[in-house]
Formats: C-alpha cells, sequence, structure tokens
C-alpha cells in the first residue's frame, strides 16, 4: 500500500509552455477607456445626480446619438472602420450612460439606443474584413462599449424599473418555433449564456477581448414546438437537454441569437438552421461525443460548446466565428495549458457576439445576477493579473493519490455510461488545479461581496467595474499576507 501511494503522489512533469499567440491583447488605454475616462463619468454620474435630471443635457445627447446613427445607417457599404463617427458613438454613449445612470426613468430610452447602435454597427460590419485587428478592435469597443454603459444603468436603477428580458431583433425564419418566456425561439438559434463557477469566469475573460459569456448552446424545435438544446458539458460531453434542464443549471446572463435571413445560405435554403439542428440533434443522440478540453474546433471527434454549433452550421455551408478568440498574453496562456488547453486561437463563446451574420433576438439579465457576474468578473481579472505576472494556479500535491484514485473511479463508471467527480478527459491534476482555482476564488468572493455591500449602503448603488476592480485588488493584497 505504500508503494503504491507513493506511485500515486508522483506528479506529472510540469505544463509545457505554451508558444502562445502573435498578438496583443485589447488595452483600454490605448482606445479612449483609461482610467481617466472612469473618473471623469463617475464624477459625471455624481455632478448629474446632484444638479437633477431637469438639468442634465440627456436629452440633447439622445438626439446627437440619433443624428450619428441614422447618418451611419444611410450611407451602406461607405462606411469604413476608421470613420470619426464611431469614435463619436463610443463619447456620446458613454457620456449617456453615466447621465442616465443618475437618472433611472431614462433608463428606457437609452437601452433602446444601445440596441439600435448594436444593430447598426453590426449591419456596417457586414463589410468589414474581420480578420483586420482594426476591426476587431473598434467592435469590442462599440459594442462591449455600450454593453458595460447599458449594465451599469441597470445597476444603478432600482429593480424592476427595466424588465429582465429585454427584446432585440425579431430575425424571420422559416424554422419550427416555439414560445419561450415570451420570446420565440427557432430551431437553429444559437444560446449564449454564463454559468455562476469560476471556471465560467475563466473562459469568458482569458482571451484578448474579455467578454461576459462561457457557454454557447444550439436550439432543436420539432415540428410538434418540443424544445430542445444541444450543448457540450466539461463533465458529459455533448448531450441533449430538455428546456426546463437547460433553464435549471445556473445562468447569470442568457442570450438569444440567430442567423440573419439574408444570409446567401439562407436565401437559398431558408430550412437551413433547422437542418444544422436537427444534424446536431442525430449526432449528439447517435454516440458519445467527449468534450474537447484542447479547445480544437477543427477536429469534431470531442467537441466544446463553441464547438456543438459551429460544427454543425459548418456541415450545412456556413461558416460562424468570423472573429476568432486568441489568447497571446504568456501568463495567461500557462494558466489556460494547466488546465489543459492547447489551442490559443480558438472559438470563444463571448465573441459569437460580435459576428455579423448573427442577430440578437433577445437577452435575459437580472439585477441580481448580473451583480455577481461582475464581482466573479472582477475577481478572475484580478487573479488574471496574477497569472501574467508569473503566478501559477498551483494546486494541492498531498491530494493527488486520492485525485487519481477517484480519477480511476470515474474512468470506470464512464465505460458504464455514467459520470464520475473526475471529469473524462480531465486528469487528476488538472482537477485539482480546478480546485485550487475555486479556492483562490472563494478567499476573495465573500470579503469583496461585504465591501459591495458597504458601497451600495453608502452611495446607494451597486459600483461601477473599475471600483469593483479596485476592491478585488485590494482584498486580493489582504488575504496573500
Amino acid at each position: 500500500m505504500a508503494s503504491v501511494y507513493a506511485l500515486l503522489s508522483i506528479p506529472e512533469g510540469p505544463v509545457p509552455t505554451p508558444s502562445g499567440v502573435d498578438g496583443v491583447p485589447f488595452q483600454w488605454a490605448q482606445h479612449g477607456g483609461d482610467a481617466s475616462l472612469f473618473q471623469a463619468l463617475e464624477a459625471r454620474y455624481e455632478s448629474t445626480r446632484a444638479r437633477g435630471c431637469a438639468e442634465s443635457s440627456i436629452d440633447s445627447n439622445l438626439g446627437m446619438l440619433d443624428a450619428i446613427l441614422s447618418g451611419l445607417a444611410a450611407e451602406p457599404g461607405r462606411v469604413e472602420v476608421d470613420d470619426a463617427r464611431l469614435d463619436s458613438l463610443f463619447r456620446y454613449i458613454s457620456k449617456l450612460g453615466a447621465d442616465v445612470a443618475a437618472c433611472p426613468a431614462r433608463a428606457s430610452d437609452f437601452v433602446e439606443r444601445a440596441r439600435r447602435l448594436r444593430r447598426v454597427v453590426k449591419d456596417l460590419s457586414t463589410r468589414w474584413d474581420m480578420s483586420s485587428r482594426s476591426v476587431r478592435d473598434t467592435l469590442y469597443r462599440l459594442l462591449y462599449g455600450t454593453r458595460a454603459a447599458v449594465e451599469e444603468v441597470l445597476l444603478a436603477a432600482p429593480e424592476g424599473t427595466l424588465p429582465a428580458i429585454q427584446p432585440g431583433t425579431d430575425e424571420p425564419s422559416s424554422a419550427p418555433s416555439a414560445l419561450v418566456h415570451g420570446v420565440r425561439v427557432h430551431s437553429g438559434d444559437l444560446l449564449l449564456s454564463r454559468g455562476g463557477a469560476p471556471t465560467s469566469a475563466m473562459i469568458a475573460r482569458g482571451n484578448d477581448y474579455p467578454g461576459n459569456f462561457s457557454h454557447v448552446a444550439l436550439v432543436h424545435v420539432d415540428e410538434a414546438g418540443v424544445v430542445s438544446v444541444i450543448e457540450s458539458h466539461i463533465e458529459r460531453g455533448v448531450v441533449v437537454s430538455s428546456l426546463e434542464e437547460y433553464l435549471a443549471d445556473e445562468k447569470l446572463r442568457l442570450m438569444v441569437l440567430r442567423p440573419r435571413a439574408d444570409l446567401p445560405a439562407l436565401q437559398a435554403r431558408p430550412q437551413l438552421p433547422a437542418e444544422a439542428a436537427n444534424d446536431a440533434l442525430r449526432g449528439a443522440r447517435a454516440s458519445h461525443i467527449p468534450y474537447d478540453f484542447e479547445m480544437d474546433y477543427e477536429d469534431h471527434s470531442a467537441q466544446f460548446c463553441s464547438e456543438v454549433a459551429s460544427a454543425a452550421y459548418e456541415g450545412r455551408g456556413v461558416q460562424l466565428w468570423q472573429g476568432l478568440t486568441s489568447t497571446s498574453q504568456p501568463g495567461v496562456a500557462r494558466w489556460l495549458a494547466s488546465f489543459g488547453v492547447t489551442h490559443f486561437v480558438t472559438y470563444g463563446p463571448s465573441d459569437l457576439e460580435y459576428d455579423p451574420q448573427l442577430r440578437v433576438v433577445a437577452e435575459w439579465r437580472a439585477r441580481d445576477k448580473l451583480l455577481k457576474d461582475h464581482v466573479d468578473n472582477a475577481i478572475v481579472d484580478v487573479m488574471l493579473e496574477g497569472a501574467a505576472a508569473g503566478e501559477d494556479v498551483g494546486y494541492d500535491r498531498d491530494q493527488l493519490p486520492l485525485a487519481r484514485l477517484a480519477k480511476g473511479w470515474s474512468s470506470l463508471l464512464v465505460l458504464l455510461g455514467r459520470v464520475g467527480p473526475v471529469p473524462e478527459g480531465m486528469s487528476a491534476t488538472v482537477a485539482l488545479r480546478v480546485e485550487s482555482l475555486r479556492s483562490k476564488y472563494a478567499e476573495v468572493r465573500g470579503a469583496l461581496l461585504e465591501r459591495v455591500a458597504t458601497y451600495e449602503r453608502r452611495e446607494g448603488h451597486a459600483p461601477p467595474y473599475w471600483r469593483l476592480l479596485e476592491q478585488a485588488r485590494d482584498v486580493r493584497t489582504a488575504t496573500r499576507r
């Protein structure tokens, strides 16, 4: 027994240092979003709240934003990515976000403009080169920046100011459909969501364009209107879930996306989205497809969540993810490699939001879940700053023998068609690293939530994201002393 214990205690070799990607992470400071901007917006919020909404410039700025959007929409095919009006959009949406956060009665007007901005910008991007760095930067700055402004408004507004489900564009589709919580979904629609685990935040944030989504699923609706969801779970691989099972998993946000009806492939075959969903459903039921920890989107023998959707549409001639996710920061890439990732240019859930081939049909954001999402982001962002500075994820080596026994037991259960404590395709060491990540996250979360509650009592609203980051850094520094 001592010999077996000794053998089980032998650690794996060091994690291979990933070669990484030749690129540079997006830096807000280089695109008009440095600390001085956040400070100016916070000061603007306080000033508007003190002076009163009647004295604000909300109406004039909404009018200016409308004029810019109308001008851009009237010139399809002529607006280039360096058009000065796109920079004006970012400035106006940022200023309006600060003013409307102080005047929540205008929240619906602001959210409507944000929805229109997203549609206009995505329409313009259909003619841009999505492989261009300047295009990626511009789309991220505008669309993620607008999302950030909207969410600061939602967090500053009293509960119930806006409905939790906000409509987007009801893109036409001839695929079978069903009504779900007031939103009509069609077969072939895509569901973007965010889970509540630290690993979910890591998936969303650990790349060159940090986002808010960690999971992709594909909707199937049969002729009787029964909704199924095809998705890939770390624990089980590709599965077919009922709508109830899908919604029962913790979600901090949810977005419905749909391919544009004017795509040439859909004009030729209007039922293409339904056919893609049928293909994915048959494939998931025909044989077991394990989860792909390597994030290799070209080899479909194992599939991660984004790959379920991409493979289905790829088989029907539509290439989703015109902009790929990349991780070029060496320290962050090293962390991802320690969790089994080998491909650092891949399909990231958050980047699907920017794909010009897709319309946003609806989005669900509840205030309490949204705040948890922001807290998780702040904690993981600070942890990734540590990764960039050379910190390791680490794991408890004393637990390695037990973890390897659990892995052996899990492998036996997989043969029997069941799920064990260590997921298929995940090593015992990686499982311990996941536990280490959860532990590091938990060390910060409790104290950070106390600071958030104190801030809310004092200021009357949740802290803006840049304040959350400051608080998370302070807490993590204190816990490491």
